[in-house]
């Protein structure tokens, strides 16, 4: 679901919100966003302590056909 969330975001998105916004630690987000960067679906741009989140193309794709599926249950 974080690709799902990253994909329908609007503006700048942060490891930090994300794990808010899907009610999961922080440590745990960045573990998974870590596992998924080096499958090239995100890109982190670190800026300080805070991580901006971007999906790489093919993350982009995956998440739109996971929003897909979702939305077909």
């Amino acid at each position: 679901m974080m690709l799902v969330e990253l994909n329908n975001a609007k503006g700048e998105v942060y490891a930090s919100a994300l794990a808010k916004t899907i009610d999961c630690t922080y440590s745990h987000v960045v573990k998974i966003l870590q596992e998924m960067e080096q499958e090239g679906l995100v890109n982190f741009d670190k800026q300080g302590r805070l991580k901006l989140l971007t999906l790489t193309r093919k993350g982009s794709e995956v998440a739109t056909k996971i929003d897909h599926i979702r939305n077909l249950l």
